[in-house]
């Protein structure tokens, strides 16, 4: 008998045989699509495979506890969508008024004022999540940090050059030390990082921030070989431009001065960047959330060390 299982990834063709309902044997032929490969695989043993494809509606993040630093665009939907995969949500910004604007959209949700760049702050918060959820299973600092974008070395300044370095490198450092001696105490945890292309980018003007992307996916490589022993996993996280967050991210302040220098618009910015992407088009802010999801999840288990590339193709690895 052939019957086909559709889980969350694709569809699962298992041939099997039953005796009095039950599966005794069978050979499994599974094809799951994950962010457009096909992978096959075959099992002599189906019971695994069939108890996975029974549960494809299960949540990916049930009953863990996640911490979501920085409550912007990004931030806020990562945080509803672990909160629809089972996890339990802890917000963590400077502002109440999105705090409590987040925290509406989720049920559950624990909502707390932190300064992502007071140590103290942090490691405070982490020790609170601890002692409510009992331990910490993921952590994600979508802190975004202001910079300029478009300005070429002879009119860019120090200050404007280092910003976006030390920001980044700061709050990343803060937020993975606070949480990662919880997690290899408890033997695992997953740590994201946020990336943007600028890390690889060539051309002028984009300095200081790939520089400070550059070293955000640097730190996650070390920071994964250093916590990999202790069975806590980092993944850095690279989206391209994300349109629907222009407006209520400090990127709109950047894309406007962008699109002022060349004389267009910020749409028309938007629309060379996504006329460079293999897909004619920019990640969305559920594309983003969704492989957070996915990295955060123990289906991803094997998954340390490396950058998601969200960039629909604008660079190709």
């Amino acid at each position: 008998m052939v019957s086909k299982i559709r889980g969350r990834f694709g569809a699962s063709y298992v041939s099997m045989s039953r005796r009095g309902g039950e599966i005794t044997e069978a050979r499994a032929a599974i094809s799951i699509h994950v962010h457009g490969t096909n992978v096959e695989r075959n099992d002599s043993s189906v019971r695994r495979h069939y108890d996975c494809a029974k549960q494809g509606a299960d949540m990916l993040l049930q009953d863990k506890a996640a911490i979501i630093y920085g409550i912007g665009s990004i931030g806020r939907v990562v945080a509803r969508t672990f909160a629809a995969e089972g996890a339990q949500v802890f917000l963590a910004g400077r502002t109440q008024e999105k705090l409590d604007q987040a925290a509406k959209d989720i049920p559950g949700a624990q909502a707390d004022t932190v300064d992502a760049f007071d140590q103290d702050a942090v490691s405070a918060h982490a020790d609170a999540v601890v002692a409510k959820a009992g331990r910490i299973d993921i952590a994600i600092n979508t802190v975004g940090v202001p910079h300029v974008q478009g300005v070429p070395l002879q009119q860019l300044t120090l200050d404007e050059f280092m910003t976006p370095i030390i920001g980044h490198a700061k709050t990343n450092f803060i937020t993975a030390s606070a949480v990662a001696h919880h997690m290899t105490a408890h033997g695992s945890g997953v740590i994201l990082t946020m990336s943007t292309p600028g890390a690889r980018l060539t051309g002028p003007g984009f300095l200081g921030h790939g520089v400070a992307n550059a070293g955000v996916e640097t730190f996650s490589r070390l920071l994964a070989a250093e916590l990999g022993p202790s069975g806590v996993r980092v993944v850095c996280i690279r989206p391209h431009a994300i349109p629907e967050a222009v407006p209520t991210s400090h990127t709109g302040e950047v894309f406007t001065r962008m699109a002022e220098a060349q004389g267009i618009t910020v749409d028309a910015v938007l629309n060379t960047f996504a006329a460079g992407t293999l897909l004619n088009r920019l990640p969305t802010l559920v594309d983003v959330a969704n492989y957070a999801a996915f990295a955060a999840s123990d289906r991803a288990g094997i998954l340390t060390g490396t950058i998601g590339n969200l960039t629909a193709g604008t660079l190709a690895d």
